[in-house]
């Protein structure tokens, strides 16, 4: 029997949560001034991409996107494989003084943001790093906790929440699959 799968953000929901993200982005960032937006490859980098284009089609405003591969700065490396595949970094700017937004798609144990972290460090010393995930799933091995939350969900360790974007899966949802499911 297959897993049982559950949609938590269906497209439209999903584009209300964006939009609403992209608000608390710019109220934490007190405007502009100074903030940029980072996507953790892969789905991170295209909900990043979405949150600019969002302020800039509601307040006009250019905000800098970059894109962060963390794949050589996982703690677990070793157990990947013999050819991890390594996507880009991209941080086309100097980070030194700016707020940095940091987007992931699913904030869950917080070793892929501990990474992301130590890769910003390798670029310059910003003036203060926040973390927008679209999903927080709970479940932390690390003391990492989001700034910006499009939505938080309760799950069993042993189920997976999937994150659905449509340039690169051809739909925008979010899901739920438990694995137990009977």
């Amino acid at each position: 029997m297959p897993p049982a799968t559950t949609t938590v953000l269906d497209a439209k929901a999903m584009e209300r949560t964006l939009r609403r993200m992209a608000d608390e982005i710019l109220e934490l960032a007190s405007g502009s001034d100074n903030l940029v937006i980072v996507g953790i490859q892969r789905r991170g980098v295209q909900l990043a991409d979405r949150l600019v284009a969002l302020i800039k089609s509601r307040d006009g405003l250019e905000i800098p996107r970059g894109a962060l591969d963390i794949t050589l700065y996982r703690d677990d490396l070793q157990t990947v494989g013999p050819r991890p595949v390594v996507g880009k970094t991209d941080l086309p700017f100097d980070l030194e003084g700016k707020l940095i937004v940091i987007v992931d798609d699913v904030l869950y144990t917080g070793r892929t943001v501990r990474a992301a972290l130590d890769e910003l460090a390798d670029f310059g010393r910003p003036a203060r790093i926040a973390l927008a995930v679209l999903v927080d799933r709970g479940g932390r091995e690390l003391p990492i906790h989001a700034d910006i939350i499009g939505k938080k969900v309760d799950i069993a360790a042993s189920d997976r929440v999937d994150v659905h974007v449509s340039e690169l899966d051809q739909k925008d949802a979010v899901t739920i699959v438990r694995r137990d499911a009977a």
